[in-house]
């Protein structure tokens, strides 16, 4: 049992783990606390999205489930998308003696009744993934789950038994489609560690602004462009991609910006410094 964390020392306590965050405007006050207050908090819940172009998804959520639906969203590059902190609509009603088992750092039992408002009692994060058991977990994403869980745990002093995953909590649910018990042996095994240990950061090339993007124009900084959207699944390349900027990587990169919830004129394929920190493209040697 434990009284949440305040939004700085959280964001501190997962650099301290070297988790790679991106601050979304307004995500410290974005909440559902007015529906009830955020803790007790006792633990961790993960989740995976069903979907691509998450972020803004989660940030906002629908008219029937108003966002936040979680605190942050983990894509595939591992970068962490902080997107609201609170109560968040990510758990719902779960079993009473699911949560007995996390506070008593003890063996999770099969989930029972929904009679325990989840949204109360742990921090939720959505991991960005299709979840039909075909789309795989890049092992950076991966990574930034096992980290960020052992971020809290750490601050919190929980055991790994603290993280959870949304099938383990209800009947209703089967997210996360990974193992939950492989992830807490990850968590685990860092814990143990007893110290955050920083994950190797890429040297990232720097925005060289909107212009730069001129169809025909060559550069190896195109090339690692296109292999970032690719690998992002926004890639729409016949042929590539390659170092000259083309319509091709245009289209590709409105697919991105589009992923990332711009719509009309700010999803017309030319970079801007927003969607170029998002993307997080290598520096070229």
């Amino acid at each position: 049992m434990a009284a949440p964390l305040s939004a700085d020392a959280f964001v501190r306590a997962l650099r301290a783990e070297g988790v790679r965050v991106s601050e979304h405007a307004g995500w410290r006050d974005h909440n559902r606390n007015h529906k009830g207050a955020w803790g007790p908090v006792h633990g961790v819940m993960l989740h995976h999205t069903a979907g691509t172009s998450s972020v803004t998804f989660c940030q906002r959520g629908t008219p029937a489930l108003p966002g936040p639906l979680c605190i942050g969203v983990v894509t595939k590059s591992g970068l962490v998308h902080l997107v609201g902190y609170g109560r968040t609509n990510h758990a719902g009603s779960g079993s009473a003696g699911v949560l007995a088992a996390v506070r008593a750092d003890a063996r999770l039992p099969a989930p029972g009744t929904d009679t325990v408002d989840g949204n109360a009692r742990f921090y939720g994060f959505e991991i960005e993934n299709l979840g039909n058991g075909r789309d795989p977990y890049p092992a950076a994403q991966l990574d930034a789950v096992e980290r960020l869980s052992a971020a809290l745990c750490r601050a919190h002093g929980w055991s790994a038994a603290g993280v959870i995953g949304h099938k383990e909590w209800t009947r209703r649910k089967i997210d996360p489609t990974f193992p939950m018990d492989g992830m807490r042996a990850r968590i685990t095994g860092r814990l143990g560690k007893g110290s955050a240990r920083p994950s190797p950061t890429p040297a990232l090339a720097a925005f060289p602004g909107g212009a730069f993007f001129t169809p025909g124009s060559r550069s190896p900084l195109f090339t690692a462009v296109g292999r970032r959207l690719v690998a992002e699944g926004c890639g729409r390349y016949a042929e590539g991609p390659g170092p000259v900027w083309s319509e091709a990587d245009r289209r590709s990169y409105a697919a991105w910006q589009r992923k990332l919830g711009y719509t009309g004129k700010d999803a017309d394929g030319v970079p801007g410094p927003s969607s170029w920190a998002a993307l997080e493209v290598p520096r070229s040697s």
